[in-house]
Protein backbone atom coordinates (compact mmCIF):
# COMPACT_ATOMS: atom_id res chain seq x y z
CA UNK A 1 0.00 0.00 0.00
CA UNK A 2 1.41 3.61 -1.15
CA UNK A 3 1.52 5.76 2.18
CA UNK A 4 0.61 9.53 1.83
CA UNK A 5 3.86 11.90 1.40
CA UNK A 6 5.29 12.19 4.97
CA UNK A 7 5.28 16.00 4.43
CA UNK A 8 1.49 16.04 4.93
CA UNK A 9 1.40 13.98 7.62
CA UNK A 10 3.54 16.22 9.65
CA UNK A 11 1.81 19.50 8.59
CA UNK A 12 -1.35 17.37 9.53
CA UNK A 13 -0.22 16.26 12.94
CA UNK A 14 0.76 19.93 13.79
CA UNK A 15 -2.37 21.46 12.88
CA UNK A 16 -4.21 18.75 14.72
CA UNK A 17 -1.98 18.85 17.40
CA UNK A 18 -2.80 22.65 18.03
CA UNK A 19 -5.67 22.39 16.51
CA UNK A 20 -4.92 25.55 14.63
CA UNK A 21 -3.76 26.03 10.88
CA UNK A 22 -1.86 29.30 11.66
CA UNK A 23 -0.06 28.44 14.88
CA UNK A 24 0.82 25.14 12.80
CA UNK A 25 2.35 27.37 10.26
CA UNK A 26 4.49 29.73 12.60
CA UNK A 27 6.05 26.90 14.32
CA UNK A 28 6.84 25.56 10.59
CA UNK A 29 7.95 28.64 9.33
CA UNK A 30 5.36 28.66 6.44
CA UNK A 31 2.42 30.10 5.54
CA UNK A 32 -1.33 29.45 6.77
CA UNK A 33 -1.53 28.79 2.24
CA UNK A 34 1.03 25.96 2.90
CA UNK A 35 -0.60 24.31 5.64
CA UNK A 36 -4.02 24.69 4.46
CA UNK A 37 -2.79 22.80 0.52
CA UNK A 38 -0.42 19.92 2.55
CA UNK A 39 -4.11 19.17 5.05
CA UNK A 40 -6.08 19.15 1.63
CA UNK A 41 -3.42 16.84 -0.40
CA UNK A 42 -3.81 14.40 2.75
CA UNK A 43 -7.55 14.41 2.37
CA UNK A 44 -7.49 14.00 -1.34
CA UNK A 45 -5.55 10.90 -1.41
CA UNK A 46 -7.26 9.12 1.88
CA UNK A 47 -10.72 10.24 0.48
CA UNK A 48 -11.70 12.14 4.06
CA UNK A 49 -12.59 14.86 5.97
CA UNK A 50 -9.67 15.67 8.80
CA UNK A 51 -11.00 18.43 9.77
CA UNK A 52 -14.16 20.63 10.20
CA UNK A 53 -13.66 24.05 8.94
CA UNK A 54 -15.40 26.68 11.18
CA UNK A 55 -14.89 30.20 10.20
CA UNK A 56 -11.26 30.45 11.13
CA UNK A 57 -11.41 27.45 13.47
CA UNK A 58 -10.64 24.09 12.51
CA UNK A 59 -11.88 20.90 14.19
CA UNK A 60 -10.87 17.68 13.93
CA UNK A 61 -13.23 14.96 12.89
CA UNK A 62 -13.83 11.52 13.93
CA UNK A 63 -11.92 10.20 10.97
CA UNK A 64 -9.22 13.01 11.94
CA UNK A 65 -8.96 12.04 15.41
CA UNK A 66 -8.36 8.66 14.64
CA UNK A 67 -5.10 9.39 12.50
CA UNK A 68 -4.00 11.98 15.12
CA UNK A 69 -3.66 8.87 17.41
CA UNK A 70 -1.61 6.88 15.27
CA UNK A 71 0.42 10.31 14.17
CA UNK A 72 1.03 11.39 17.34
CA UNK A 73 2.65 7.97 18.68
CA UNK A 74 5.00 7.82 15.53
CA UNK A 75 6.15 11.27 15.29
CA UNK A 76 6.70 11.52 19.11
CA UNK A 77 8.96 8.43 18.88
CA UNK A 78 10.71 9.85 15.80
CA UNK A 79 11.69 13.10 17.62
CA UNK A 80 12.97 10.62 20.68
CA UNK A 81 15.05 8.62 18.39
CA UNK A 82 16.19 11.69 16.73
CA UNK A 83 16.86 13.13 20.28
CA UNK A 84 18.87 10.49 21.10
CA UNK A 85 21.15 10.13 18.02
CA UNK A 86 22.02 13.66 18.23
CA UNK A 87 23.50 13.74 21.93
CA UNK A 88 27.15 12.51 22.19
CA UNK A 89 27.39 9.10 23.73
CA UNK A 90 27.95 9.43 27.83
CA UNK A 91 30.93 6.72 28.10
CA UNK A 92 31.60 7.91 31.53
CA UNK A 93 27.76 6.71 32.97
CA UNK A 94 27.25 3.71 34.55
CA UNK A 95 23.75 2.36 35.50
CA UNK A 96 24.17 -0.09 38.20
CA UNK A 97 20.99 -2.66 38.90
CA UNK A 98 21.26 -3.26 42.96
CA UNK A 99 19.12 -5.61 45.27
CA UNK A 100 17.58 -2.82 47.48
CA UNK A 101 18.64 -4.32 50.75
CA UNK A 102 22.32 -4.34 50.09
CA UNK A 103 22.23 -0.78 48.28
CA UNK A 104 20.44 1.16 51.05
CA UNK A 105 22.31 -0.67 54.24
CA UNK A 106 25.83 -1.51 52.93
CA UNK A 107 26.71 0.03 48.98
CA UNK A 108 25.19 3.45 49.00
CA UNK A 109 27.03 4.76 52.45
CA UNK A 110 30.44 3.63 50.77
CA UNK A 111 29.71 5.10 47.67
CA UNK A 112 31.57 8.42 48.73
CA UNK A 113 34.85 6.35 48.45
CA UNK A 114 33.77 5.31 44.78
CA UNK A 115 33.45 8.71 43.87
CA UNK A 116 36.20 10.25 45.53
CA UNK A 117 38.59 7.08 43.47
CA UNK A 118 36.82 7.30 40.23
CA UNK A 119 35.62 11.03 40.17
CA UNK A 120 35.07 10.61 35.86
CA UNK A 121 32.52 8.10 36.44
CA UNK A 122 28.85 9.31 36.97
CA UNK A 123 27.54 5.95 38.82
CA UNK A 124 23.42 6.04 38.21
CA UNK A 125 21.79 3.44 40.95
CA UNK A 126 18.62 1.57 40.36
CA UNK A 127 17.01 -0.45 43.25
CA UNK A 128 15.88 -4.00 42.02
CA UNK A 129 16.28 -7.51 42.67
CA UNK A 130 15.65 -10.69 40.64
CA UNK A 131 16.08 -11.23 36.79
CA UNK A 132 17.50 -8.21 34.96
CA UNK A 133 16.83 -6.87 31.69
CA UNK A 134 19.70 -5.32 30.56
CA UNK A 135 18.78 -3.67 27.29
CA UNK A 136 15.10 -2.64 28.43
CA UNK A 137 16.34 -1.44 31.67
CA UNK A 138 19.75 0.51 29.78
CA UNK A 139 21.34 -1.37 32.68
CA UNK A 140 25.15 -1.81 32.47
CA UNK A 141 25.81 -4.04 35.54
CA UNK A 142 23.95 -5.97 38.07
CA UNK A 143 24.76 -6.89 41.99
CA UNK A 144 22.59 -9.83 42.95
CA UNK A 145 23.18 -12.60 45.22
CA UNK A 146 23.06 -15.86 43.49
CA UNK A 147 19.43 -16.98 44.84
CA UNK A 148 17.85 -17.33 41.24
CA UNK A 149 18.79 -18.57 37.65
CA UNK A 150 20.06 -15.73 35.48
CA UNK A 151 21.32 -16.39 31.74
CA UNK A 152 24.24 -18.22 31.77
CA UNK A 153 25.46 -16.39 28.69
CA UNK A 154 25.72 -13.24 30.72
CA UNK A 155 28.98 -12.05 32.05
CA UNK A 156 29.50 -12.87 36.02
CA UNK A 157 32.21 -12.08 38.78
CA UNK A 158 31.88 -13.91 42.38
CA UNK A 159 31.96 -10.51 44.84
CA UNK A 160 32.08 -12.63 47.75
CA UNK A 161 29.74 -15.29 50.58
CA UNK A 162 27.20 -13.93 51.95
CA UNK A 163 27.03 -14.62 55.64
CA UNK A 164 24.16 -14.52 58.08
CA UNK A 165 23.62 -14.44 61.89
CA UNK A 166 21.17 -13.20 64.22
CA UNK A 167 21.24 -9.59 65.44
CA UNK A 168 19.65 -7.64 68.22
CA UNK A 169 20.55 -4.03 70.24
CA UNK A 170 22.58 -5.03 72.84
CA UNK A 171 20.68 -5.38 75.84
CA UNK A 172 17.60 -6.06 74.24
CA UNK A 173 15.26 -7.53 76.56
CA UNK A 174 12.54 -8.31 73.70
CA UNK A 175 11.84 -12.06 73.68
CA UNK A 176 10.78 -12.30 69.69
CA UNK A 177 12.16 -13.97 66.14
CA UNK A 178 11.94 -11.54 63.54
CA UNK A 179 10.91 -13.16 60.06
CA UNK A 180 10.65 -11.53 56.48
CA UNK A 181 8.76 -12.85 53.26
CA UNK A 182 11.63 -12.10 50.99
CA UNK A 183 13.82 -14.31 53.07
CA UNK A 184 11.15 -16.59 54.31
CA UNK A 185 13.98 -19.34 55.50
CA UNK A 186 16.41 -17.57 56.74
CA UNK A 187 15.87 -18.94 60.16
CA UNK A 188 15.86 -23.01 58.96
CA UNK A 189 18.73 -22.39 56.70
CA UNK A 190 20.59 -20.66 60.13
CA UNK A 191 19.23 -23.84 62.16
CA UNK A 192 20.44 -26.46 59.48
CA UNK A 193 23.80 -25.03 59.24
CA UNK A 194 24.29 -25.43 63.41
CA UNK A 195 23.35 -21.84 64.73
CA UNK A 196 21.99 -21.73 67.62
CA UNK A 197 18.12 -20.26 67.59
CA UNK A 198 16.84 -19.05 71.05
CA UNK A 199 13.09 -20.52 71.90
CA UNK A 200 11.62 -17.16 71.97
CA UNK A 201 7.94 -17.40 72.30
CA UNK A 202 6.86 -14.59 70.21
CA UNK A 203 7.62 -13.95 66.38
CA UNK A 204 6.51 -11.01 64.18
CA UNK A 205 6.30 -11.37 60.70
CA UNK A 206 7.85 -8.36 58.10
CA UNK A 207 7.19 -8.07 53.89
CA UNK A 208 11.30 -7.54 53.16
CA UNK A 209 14.52 -8.42 54.56
CA UNK A 210 15.56 -4.86 55.25
CA UNK A 211 12.13 -3.90 57.49
CA UNK A 212 13.32 -7.02 59.70
CA UNK A 213 16.85 -5.73 60.39
CA UNK A 214 15.51 -2.23 60.74
CA UNK A 215 13.27 -3.77 63.75
CA UNK A 216 16.03 -5.41 65.19
CA UNK A 217 17.84 -2.03 65.41
CA UNK A 218 14.36 -0.60 67.16
CA UNK A 219 14.95 -3.16 69.49
CA UNK A 220 12.03 -5.44 68.59
CA UNK A 221 14.05 -8.62 69.26
CA UNK A 222 16.39 -10.61 66.99
CA UNK A 223 16.59 -11.00 63.22
CA UNK A 224 18.77 -12.56 61.06
CA UNK A 225 20.52 -10.54 58.58
CA UNK A 226 23.45 -10.25 56.43
CA UNK A 227 26.89 -9.42 57.48
CA UNK A 228 27.80 -7.13 55.50
CA UNK A 229 23.95 -5.51 55.31
CA UNK A 230 24.48 -4.35 59.42
CA UNK A 231 28.66 -4.56 59.53
CA UNK A 232 28.44 -0.65 60.00
CA UNK A 233 25.73 -0.50 62.85
CA UNK A 234 28.31 -3.95 64.23
CA UNK A 235 31.16 -1.41 64.26
CA UNK A 236 29.60 1.36 66.05
CA UNK A 237 27.73 -1.32 68.62
CA UNK A 238 24.46 -0.21 67.49
CA UNK A 239 23.67 -3.86 66.67
CA UNK A 240 25.42 -7.33 68.33
CA UNK A 241 25.75 -10.67 66.79
CA UNK A 242 25.25 -12.52 69.69
CA UNK A 243 26.31 -15.97 67.70
CA UNK A 244 28.32 -14.96 65.21
CA UNK A 245 27.83 -15.25 61.59
CA UNK A 246 28.10 -18.92 59.24
CA UNK A 247 28.27 -18.84 55.56
CA UNK A 248 24.50 -20.10 53.67
CA UNK A 249 26.30 -21.31 50.93
CA UNK A 250 24.81 -18.63 49.06
CA UNK A 251 26.95 -15.76 47.26
CA UNK A 252 26.85 -12.27 45.63
CA UNK A 253 27.84 -11.35 41.82
CA UNK A 254 28.47 -9.14 39.64
CA UNK A 255 26.35 -9.62 36.16
CA UNK A 256 27.05 -7.86 33.11
CA UNK A 257 25.84 -8.31 29.52
CA UNK A 258 29.16 -7.13 28.32
CA UNK A 259 33.06 -8.68 29.66
CA UNK A 260 33.47 -7.52 33.19
CA UNK A 261 37.50 -7.08 32.42
CA UNK A 262 37.39 -4.53 29.99
CA UNK A 263 39.53 -2.04 31.43
CA UNK A 264 36.87 0.03 31.36
CA UNK A 265 34.33 1.30 34.00
CA UNK A 266 32.85 -2.26 34.56
CA UNK A 267 36.02 -3.19 35.68
CA UNK A 268 36.74 -0.42 37.52
CA UNK A 269 33.37 -0.99 39.99
CA UNK A 270 33.94 -4.73 39.82
CA UNK A 271 37.68 -3.93 41.20
CA UNK A 272 36.22 -1.38 43.72
CA UNK A 273 33.09 -3.08 45.24
CA UNK A 274 35.21 -6.45 45.32
CA UNK A 275 38.01 -4.78 47.77
CA UNK A 276 35.35 -2.78 49.69
CA UNK A 277 33.25 -6.57 50.26
CA UNK A 278 36.73 -8.00 51.24
CA UNK A 279 37.74 -4.95 53.57
CA UNK A 280 34.31 -5.37 55.23
CA UNK A 281 34.03 -9.01 55.70
CA UNK A 282 37.78 -8.63 56.93
CA UNK A 283 36.87 -6.25 59.23
CA UNK A 284 34.35 -8.64 60.94
CA UNK A 285 36.36 -11.46 61.17
CA UNK A 286 35.10 -13.43 58.85
CA UNK A 287 37.05 -15.68 56.70
CA UNK A 288 36.72 -18.14 54.41
CA UNK A 289 36.60 -21.10 56.46
CA UNK A 290 35.01 -20.32 59.98
CA UNK A 291 33.03 -17.56 61.05
CA UNK A 292 33.93 -16.61 65.24
CA UNK A 293 32.02 -17.42 67.85
CA UNK A 294 30.63 -13.48 68.97
CA UNK A 295 30.58 -10.63 66.89
CA UNK A 296 30.59 -6.90 68.02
Amino acid sequence: MKLPPLATLRYFDLAARLESFVRAAEQLHVTHGAVSRQVRLLEEDLGVALFERRNRAVHLTRAGRDLHDTTRAIFEQLEDSVQRLRQPPHDNVLVLSCEPTIAMRWLIPRLPRFHAAHPDVQLHLVAAGGPVDFARGGIDLALRRDDFEWDRQLHSLKICDEWIGPVRTPGATGERLLHSTTRPSAWATWQRLGGQTPSYPSRSDFEHFYLSIQAASAGLGLAMASALMVSDELHSTQLEAPFGFLRDGSSYHLLSPQPLHDNGKRQRFADWVTNECQVCLTQLGLGQNVAPPHVR
